[in-house]
Formats: C-alpha cells, sequence, structure tokens
C-alpha cells in the first residue's frame, strides 16, 4: 500500500474512531436526561436479537421486526423534536458524510476510494499548496471593487469596462460550477496578464468543486510537463499523467510559460483532447490559465491545440488594473 494512504488512513481511523466516541458520550448524556430514548433503544435490541434467534430456529426472517425498528425510530425522532434536538443528534458525526470517515465507498460490490481521500492524496503527490487556500480563496471574498466601472476601448479593445466584463466571467464560473457533470458544459480557458483574478477564480471553482465531492488536480504547464516527459523516459517514477487524465478537474495554469517543442506541444494536445473525450464514462472538466493573448495561443502553439480550445472551452478574456499592485498602493 502506498505511504501516503496508509498514513491517511491511519488518520482517517482515527477520526472516526473519535467521531464514535463523541456520538456514545452524547447518547449516554441525553439518556439520562430523557430515559424514554433509552427504553426505546434497549426495545430495538430486544427485537433485534428476537429476530435472530427465531431465523435460526426456523429458517425464515421476522417480518415483524422491521415495523417495529420503525416504529420506534418514528418514536424515537419525534421526542427528539419535541426536546429540541435536531433528529440526527445522536448520531456520529463524521467529517466526510460518503464515506464515514473510512476513506472507501462501495461501488456496485465494490469498494473504491473516496473523493475525499483521494483529494488529499493529490494535494500530498501533485498540488501545489499555495493555490488551495480554501478558507480566503472563494466567491464570497472575490472584490469587483478592484475592476473599473470606465470604459477605454483604445486600452482594452472593447466598450465593455472592467467591471462589467468581470461580472460576466463571474457568471461563466458559476454556470461551470453548477453544471459541472452536464457533458454540454464547456471547459474554461482564462486569458489575461499577470494580476487580473485568474488564479483566484480557479482556486473559487476549486473550493466549490471539493465541497461537491469533486477530485481536483492543480499544476503548472511546466511543472506538469516536466514530470510527464521525465516519467516517459524513466527518470522519475511519478506518473501524474493517468493523475491528469482522471481527475474530476483539471486546473492548468500558466500556459504558455513552458519551453515549448515539438515533444511538450505533443503531450499538451494529448491531455486536452484525452479529457475532452470524457474517457472511462466520466465527464472531466479543465480550466486553462494562461497570460498570451488568444493571437499569441495561435502563434505559439499548432492549430490542432488552439482548435480543440476555441471548439471546446468558453473563453474568458480578463482585463483591468493589476490587482496586486492596487494593493500594494493602498497599505
Amino acid at each position: 500500500m502506498d505511504a501516503n494512504l496508509k498514513t491517511l488512513l491511519k488518520e482517517y481511523e482515527q477520526k472516526r474512531n473519535l467521531a464514535e466516541v463523541k456520538a456514545a458520550q452524547k447518547k449516554q448524556e441525553l439518556y439520562k436526561k430523557i430515559p424514554e430514548l433509552a427504553k426505546l433503544e434497549e426495545d430495538s435490541n430486544i427485537y433485534a436479537l428476537d429476530s435472530i434467534i427465531k431465523s435460526l430456529n426456523s429458517g425464515n426472517s421476522d417480518k415483524s421486526l422491521a415495523k417495529n425498528l420503525k416504529s420506534n425510530t418514528t418514536k424515537k425522532n419525534q421526542i427528539l423534536k419535541e426536546n429540541g434536538y435536531d433528529i440526527h443528534y445522536l448520531e456520529p458525526e463524521y467529517e466526510c458524510k460518503k464515506c464515514k470517515d473510512t476513506g472507501y465507498i462501495n461501488n456496485n460490490d465494490d469498494k473504491e476510494l473516496c473523493s475525499c481521500i483521494k483529494q488529499r492524496l493529490y494535494n500530498i503527490a501533485y498540488n501545489n499548496s499555495n493555490i488551495y487556500d480554501l478558507e480566503n480563496q472563494n466567491f464570497d471574498k472575490f472584490v469587483l471593487d478592484y475592476y473599473s466601472d470606465e470604459s477605454d476601448k483604445e486600452q482594452y479593445g472593447t466598450k465593455v469596462s472592467p467591471r462589467k466584463n468581470i461580472e460576466k466571467i463571474l457568471k461563466t464560473c458559476h454556470n461551470f460550477v453548477d453544471n459541472f457533470d452536464d457533458i454540454k458544459t464547456n471547459n474554461l480557458l482564462f486569458c489575461g496578464a499577470t494580476g487580473l483574478g485568474k488564479t483566484f477564480l480557479s482556486s473559487c471553482i476549486a473550493n466549490e468543486m471539493i465541497k461537491k465531492g469533486k477530485v481536483v488536480l492543480y499544476q503548472t504547464a511546466p511543472l506538469m510537463l516536466d514530470q510527464i516527459i521525465d516519467y516517459k523516459f524513466g527518470k522519475s517514477n511519478n506518473n501524474v499523467f493517468d493523475a491528469i487524465l482522471n481527475a474530476d478537474l483539471l486546473i492548468i495554469d500558466d500556459l504558455g510559460t513552458e519551453t515549448v517543442n515539438s515533444l511538450k506541444s505533443t503531450e499538451i494536445f494529448n491531455i486536452i483532447n484525452s479529457r475532452i473525450l470524457n474517457q472511462n464514462n466520466k465527464v472531466t472538466k479543465t480550466i486553462i490559465s494562461t497570460n498570451l493573448s488568444l493571437d499569441s495561443l495561435n502563434s505559439v502553439y499548432e492549430e490542432r491545440i488552439t482548435s480543440r480550445l476555441i471548439g471546446n472551452y468558453d473563453c474568458c478574456l480578463f482585463y483591468g488594473d493589476d490587482i496586486r499592485i492596487q494593493k500594494k498602493l493602498k497599505k
């Protein structure tokens, strides 16, 4: 077993045990306060034990068990509500509701890693930690005030102000999140100079998708391509290509900052094309961020790459004043 997975599974076991201990403590305290709840659980245990004994003796299941247990559950929920408690109050508060902090979920009678632990493994092995400041990089903290209301066609090549433009981009990003699993939803291409919010918005989307249980892989283009080529030439055991193809959301940052050659160009095409095809009967989406303009992309990359981008990506053109510089001036 992979060492990182082994370490995480131990951590998950500790989290699960702690949640179950806390639930047992809450149950003990509440049963002292409301003895009727303790009596209902005791009755349910007796019903279950009697049913097992009857089943062993007769070979038939006791049909009355389900009815009695359902009746007791209804009574228990009613008592909890009457005393101001949520009906799930006595259940363990697992960090992940999907796998109940086991790290695994059942899929057609097979066990597979839950998205929560897959994400942790991706973060350890591949993701740059500096993009996943999920507490601070979210849509609620995206500040529109850094984008001017002033239109300047001469400077920006359009009459649309930076503020109106970013509002449109935000709408596109929210639509991407809300309709992620729709195969008709396009990928996203963020173009524009540095300091205009491309990476921040990528993180906002990553944040939302992780909340939805999707696995997100973040890679800068230069590092990603170097890792792929090193693996293919036997210089590394790190097969990042499988992760690139299988991640629900792949974010490629800084496309165009890599040294472009025929080998890297081929790898870029393979990644873009493979993920468009949604292999393994699974919808996968990609966000590509670049400081290059569309014209520059056309001149740097071969036509088969740019045609995939134009045909399968919604292009979001960022423009305005550098936010980093604005923040420094305000200090």
